[in-house]
């Protein structure tokens, strides 16, 4: 499905109210949006599931609002972007994310549990942003100006906080006992 299907897709939706091809949206994208959210909370795949069934649902109570002035992925990310401030922010005080790479034993093959969750710490030492930035570039195959339109930051601190984010998971995963090969 290219970005013609997207839109045609979508089309339906707003346009004659077909179910349907919201489904086929949601099939396209449950995964990889999943995906985002669980590298995103470090593992944590009850959390991540919640997420994303949260932002197809804003995603499909404000679908006439998309513009097609991105792709709907972009549009659809940014609402997952979106998504994941907002749980941070109602939930500072209470969660932590070192916590929930535990959970990450459940959603990987048992060989790789321990590289999978050294990943995860990686990952969770990092800034928010850097977070994000690291997880939709390598992760979800996002070019800078894709993230720079999911996030809202410019393409110069996107490329920014790519490097501080590889420099930092570089020099923790050294730190155990991973030799960069």
């Amino acid at each position: 499905m290219n970005r013609l299907d997207d839109i045609s897709l979508v089309a339906q939706v707003v346009v004659f109210h077909n179910t349907a091809a919201f489904d086929r949206l949601v099939r396209k994208y449950q995964s990889p949006v999943r995906r985002f959210f669980l590298h995103l909370t470090c593992g944590d795949s009850a959390l991540s599931d919640d997420l994303a069934q949260e932002t197809f649902i804003k995603a499909y109570t404000n679908l006439t609002s998309f513009r097609n002035l991105s792709g709907f992925s972009t549009w659809l990310y940014r609402i997952a972007y979106n998504q994941f401030y907002d749980y941070l922010r109602s939930h500072k005080e209470t969660d932590t994310l070192d916590a929930a790479g535990v959970d990450a034993q459940y959603s990987v093959p048992p060989d790789d549990v321990g590289r999978q969750m050294d990943v995860y710490r990686a990952l969770s030492i990092l800034k928010e942003t850097e977070r994000t930035c690291i997880t939709l570039f390598y992760m979800e195959e996002q070019s800078i100006e894709k993230i720079a339109g999911i996030t809202g930051l410019p393409a110069g601190t996107v490329k920014s906080h790519l490097s501080r984010a590889k420099q930092k998971m570089a020099t923790y995963l050294k730190q155990n006992g991973y030799d960069g090969k």
